[in-house]
């Protein structure tokens, strides 16, 4: 059986918030779909088409702006490249002039009241995640697909799989946290070196860097926005955006004009612990507030979670004097992989595992990265992935009113706190004695999903969801 190659290009991607597996991974099933229209060569013939979305996409789907992205991605628009700030306005349009382009090559009639159907008490068995889209044409035959977003903006189509990569022999093949320390110990390479071995059976080490670099600059770009963004957040709940006051508060009168001059400005706010904290805090509501707001962000390794590896990132970029760009490839590739080992063992879908499989994971994901370029050794490595997630498990995922919002950009503070703390816990100590292994907290992260409740699922059916009284329409 072929085992799932995870590549660093596949845990962070570059897409458009508020959510990987309700925005950016519909987004990518309705591209999938027009092009397999296009495939088949009956995209002239289309003259009606039906989105059904079953399970959690349709009971957090508006407040995740599912409806959106689908929208957008049957528009032929890409969420890498495609502009923000025209998110809303485009997709208003084709509300208002109930049409839309597929692919942008083929206008047809469209109602998104009567055409993109939100079936809130059904679901399919394979993922709660799922979309149906069904195409009728002029012919009379129908084209029908269904997709399964399941989490991090991966997509499967049912009875198929996700390929959107070459599969290809791996100097180092790795399912579990053993496997991987399996694989330094006998070659002596750190977890970043490994990675990069295996990225290089995909492409070259230029093409690898580059790449990741990007991953790295549009990070930046988006919290370095959301440091400087007042107002509200879109979807009804009127939460105040709070990164920039913060970012004023804590700077004072420190002047600069770009990102480089911004982090020597935060340095010289100083490094006591409280200020540490505030700025951490400062990185991760930022990215989360950009999120929220339709921003660019990138699966971290989901949205949701999206802040808390720039953050712990930010914190070892601005307080601990990693900004190189060997230091930001060494940081970016050893998070993937520890995110790469909790999908496959696991889940980084919080409608399968609830928020444990977001924020937990990144928080994992940050601990252990932070940890080995702060020097820590393959083994504390691994332990301070598994310290973040142990203080994660059982976390649910109850969005108030659908949104990204409350409890999530919070919760992306604390895990980046988490991960700092846990980082420093496996330096401080040796990991010979740990008593749990990270391949044994994936297993009971599984576990604990298995067992939790649905309502707890990113379904708003329970917790803060259900005791926050509002007048939102998905409350």
């Amino acid at each position: 059986m072929q085992k799932e190659q995870i590549s660093v290009f596949d845990m962070f991607k570059i897409g458009i918030g508020p959510s990987s597996s309700h925005t950016l991974g519909p987004w990518r099933a309705a591209e999938q779909f027009v092009q397999l229209l296009e495939e088949k060569q009956v995209l002239p013939l289309v003259e009606q088409l039906k989105i059904l979305l079953y399970g959690s996409l349709a009971k957090t789907g508006r407040g995740h702006g599912t409806d959106i992205a689908i929208l957008l991605g049957l528009s032929g628009d890409d969420p890498v490249d495609f502009e923000v700030d025209q998110v809303l306005p485009k997709t208003e349009n084709i509300r208002s002039s109930k049409k839309l382009q597929l692919a942008g090559k083929k206008e047809i009639s469209f109602s998104a009241d009567d055409d993109l159907l939100f079936l809130f008490n059904e679901s399919l068995p394979y993922h709660p995640n799922a979309v149906s889209f069904q195409a009728f044409l002029s012919d009379g035959t129908a084209v029908s697909e269904t997709y399964y977003s399941i989490g991090g903006g991966f997509v499967v189509r049912e009875g198929g799989h996700d390929n959107s990569k070459t599969e290809v022999d791996l100097p180092f093949p790795i399912e579990t946290a053993n496997n991987l320390l399996h694989w330094c110990i006998k070659t002596g390479l750190k977890i970043s070196e490994v990675v990069m071995e295996n990225e290089l059976a995909w492409r070259t080490e230029q093409e690898t860097r580059t790449g990741v670099l990007n991953i790295f600059k549009a990070m930046r770009d988006c919290m370095y926005r959301g440091c400087h963004t007042g107002g509200l957040l879109p979807g009804g709940l009127n939460v105040s955006r709070r990164a920039a006051s913060l970012n004023r508060k804590l700077i004072g009168n420190r002047p600069y004009n770009n990102f480089d001059e911004w982090v020597m400005a935060i340095r010289q706010t100083g490094n006591s612990f409280q200020n540490i904290l505030d700025w951490v805090s400062c990185f991760a509501l930022a990215v989360n507030e950009e999120n929220a707001s339709f921003g660019r962000v990138v699966t971290a390794p989901t949205n949701g979670a999206a802040g808390v590896i720039p953050a712990v990132l930010q914190y070892y970029l601005v307080f601990c004097d990693g900004y190189s760009d060997g230091q930001i490839m060494q940081f970016l590739l050893t998070a993937s992989e520890i995110g790469s080992i909790f999908k496959k063992g696991a889940t980084i879908s919080a409608a399968m595992g609830g928020c444990q499989a977001e924020i937990g994971v990144s928080s994992a994901m940050a601990a252990a990265a932070l940890t080995e370029c702060l020097g820590g050794t393959q083994r504390q490595v691994l332990m301070a992935a598994e310290i973040a997630m142990e203080h994660h498990l059982g976390m649910t995922c109850d969005p108030i009113g659908g949104l990204v919002q409350v409890p999530c950009i919070e919760r992306n503070t604390m895990g980046a706190i988490k991960a700092i703390t846990a980082s420093q816990l496996a330096l401080q100590t040796n990991p010979d004695n740990a008593k749990v292994s990270l391949d044994a907290v994936v297993k009971t992260m599984w576990q604990t999903a298995l067992d939790m409740n649905s309502k707890y699922k990113e379904t708003a059916d329970g917790g803060l969801a259900v005791n926050i009284p509002l007048s939102l329409p998905e409350c």
